[in-house]
């Protein structure tokens, strides 16, 4: 089977490109980066069943072409402009709307003239926004409420990707994800600021100190190869209950908890104590609560591998043998 997958040079893209690709799909992965090195040996032997393709999903033209020369039966759109910073946000607005709605219409429209089995658009917990304070847990049913362009984009082509599924007579589901950690991830043009996983491993890798700030912060990280294999179950699954999925650890971890993790992995690892933590303004680190992924479980069984442990050793792993420093 050939399935297309949009950014799939990107952090979240690459594993999804690589899981399918080793798991009996013929991959098509379209982006506007082409792959370089580090991606071709992180897909390493997979690298036999993808097609990588360069193209902006906002041409709409050359994304209707795909059709053209692939006879594409999924499609994963995990193309995005991820912005998490108002001055970003400010900055490119205007490219912010065109790539995250234009992008996903096209390849709406891609998936109605090839009438493909499973159109499966990636989402993020930044959709549920202020929905609920901080400490309670969003399941799938919880209102959305979406507070800045990305979070209104991402949700704006949920409903877009499922409207044009019940029009058209496709099978469009939407997996929401929390915030992802592992290879992959780094600065392009679609993405500028990196987890703290990445800032920590890398300082790790390079000999150098861990300067550490609001300690209590903290997200429901998930490891990419979790989401990249939980994607796989949804967009291989010959039915589906429901159209809209968290994928999620469901567990909330603190930075101090990821900190004492990297130390326990690197023992020679020096943090550097500040005087006083900086006063963060107002709305800055936003953070939502953990998301539930019971839908996950009850429909299909799945729950993810790897823990802050072996998540932490597994990315420490590829960093020192890929020599990504960065």
């Amino acid at each position: 089977m050939v399935t297309l997958v949009t950014g799939g040079t990107g952090f979240v893209g690459a594993s999804i490109v690589k899981d399918l690709a080793n798991n009996g799909h013929q991959v098509v992965s379209f982006d506007i980066s082409e792959p370089d090195k580090l991606l071709q040996d992180f897909v390493g032997q997979a690298a036999g069943n993808v097609t990588f393709i360069q193209g902006d999903i906002v041409d709409a033209g050359l994304v209707a072409g795909l059709g053209e020369e692939h006879k594409i039966e999924k499609i994963v759109h995990a193309a995005v402009y991820t912005v998490n910073r108002e001055e970003l946000e400010i900055e490119r607005s205007r490219d912010v709307v065109a790539i995250n709605l234009e992008g996903t219409a096209n390849l709406l429209e891609l998936a109605r003239t090839q009438q493909v089995k499973r159109f499966i658009y990636v989402s993020s917990g930044a959709a549920y926004g202020s929905a609920l304070s901080g400490d309670q847990m969003m399941n799938e049913e919880t209102p959305p409420v979406p507070n800045n362009l990305y979070g209104i984009t991402k949700f704006s082509s949920e409903m877009i990707t499922r409207r044009w599924g019940q029009l058209h007579g496709l099978s469009t589901a939407t997996i929401r994800l929390s915030t992802p950690y592992g290879p992959m991830e780094r600065v392009t043009g679609h993405r500028a600021v990196m987890s703290v996983f990445h800032d920590w491993t890398g300082r790790v890798a390079r000999r150098e100190s861990i300067p550490l700030e609001d300690m209590d912060q903290g997200r429901d990280y998930i490891y990419i190869t979790d989401i990249a294999e939980g994607l796989r179950v949804v967009l291989d699954a010959p039915e589906l209950p429901h159209d809209l999925y968290n994928l999620t650890t469901g567990i909330w971890l603190t930075f101090q908890q990821i900190l004492d993790g990297v130390i326990e992995l690197s023992p020679g690892a020096a943090v550097i104590e500040p005087d006083a933590y900086r006063v963060k303004k107002a709305g800055e680190n936003y953070s939502r609560g953990p998301l539930s992924g019971h839908r996950l479980f009850s429909d299909f069984g799945w729950t993810p591998r790897y823990d802050l442990k072996a998540g932490l050793a597994d990315y420490i792993q590829w960093r020192e043998s890929s020599g990504y420093l960065d």
